[in-house]
């Protein structure tokens, strides 16, 4: 072979040792920008929550301001919106014991900024009670946490000649259908829990139905009704100032601010237990990692002191478990309160 010959395989080899070196070098670029990016790619792929929330958050409450529910919700608001810096804007959305504003929660955008703080009554009792519901508790909504339990307490106007719950019966029963009892609705906890007292006391008490707690409230102070089942936090105050007569509560245990006062069930009505659990509640398909950052963000807010605090002060007790706990709960009680109301034949249109 020609020395001319050589000199260009030579410069050949060189021309692509340098290629392969390129191509070589430009494969490490790649993998390291790769192994850079992934991690970035990974923490971001379904990461919805990422900056959530970024905008104000709206939390409706299905009954007028003044109830049991909207008093545990609005400092709840608060401290969310104050670790969110974000504002959260409750919106009370009353009427049909609740089913209205859970109808309107239920068609939100499943993006996490529409919430809902429902009750044993808006996603248990009335998926039974009701003939017709425009809505589904368990599959139109996923858990977000349970919030906390309160007890209702049978109450009276201090009018009554009765101080115990035999008297109240005895006395029922002597004047059948001369009592009433107040309620913030038709289909609401307080409503059905006087029903299943009725039931199983076997006495006659005419209901009178209001749209919600506090002008039942006002009625019940001023002796237009006598008697209301209705939740802790509406009545603590008046009890303690003397103005209603709390008979009982409606636990299966006495609660810590009415260690004095019986159950139903120790009052001679074995086995009778209608406590108000609330929680917050998401529309159904709302990505899972914004369900996982409210649940954190509100069991946070809910192991506060000062939030601790209050809801002991209201007869609440915090639960704030986690939401695959919340959903099991949620069905068991669908469950539970669907054997109730076959019971005792009480529909709702």
């Amino acid at each position: 072979m020609s020395i001319r010959g050589k000199k260009t395989i030579h410069r050949a080899g060189r021309i692509a040792a340098c290629a392969r070196a390129a191509i070589a070098g430009a494969l490490f670029v790649t993998v390291v920008a790769a192994l850079h990016a992934a991690p970035a790619s990974a923490a971001g792929e379904g990461d919805g929550a990422a900056g959530f929330p970024d905008r104000p958050v709206k939390l409706i409450v299905p009954f007028p301001p003044g109830g049991g529910t909207d008093i545990l919700a609005r400092p709840l608001a608060q401290k969310l919106g104050e670790r969110w810096k974000q504002p959260v804007v409750i919106e009370n959305r009353a009427g049909a014991g609740g089913n209205i504003g859970t109808e309107a929660a239920a068609r939100a955008s499943a993006d996490g900024y529409t919430i809902i703080l429902g009750t044993v009554g808006t996603h248990a009792i009335n998926q039974s009670l009701y003939r017709n519901l425009s809505y589904d508790a368990t599959k139109d909504f996923t858990a977000i946490t349970l919030v906390a339990n309160t007890p209702n307490v049978l109450v009276l106007n201090p009018g009554v000649p009765a101080r115990s719950v035999a008297e109240l019966i005895a006395l029922a029963k002597a004047r059948p259908g001369t009592l009433n009892y107040a309620s913030p609705g038709n289909g609401t906890p307080p409503h059905l829990a006087a029903e299943i007292f009725k039931s199983m006391a076997g006495v006659s008490i005419t209901h009178v139905p209001y749209k919600g707690s506090a002008p039942a409230m006002t009625d019940l102070l001023g002796g237009q009704v006598q008697m209301m089942i209705a939740n802790a936090p509406v009545v603590l105050p008046y009890i303690k100032s003397g103005k209603l007569v709390a008979l009982a509560s409606t636990g299966a245990t006495r609660p810590a601010m009415l260690r004095d006062i019986p159950t139903l069930s120790e009052s001679g009505l074995k086995g009778y237990e209608a406590d108000t659990w609330y929680g917050l509640f998401a529309p159904a398909g709302t990505p899972p990692d914004v369900v996982r950052k409210l649940n954190a963000d509100v069991v946070a807010v809910l192991k506060l002191p000062d939030i601790q605090a209050f809801f002991a002060e209201q007869g609440a007790e915090v639960i704030g478990d986690s939401t695959s706990d919340a959903n099991a709960k949620v069905r068991s009680e669908v469950g539970k309160w669907r054997d109730v109301i076959r019971s005792i034949g009480l529909t709702m249109d």
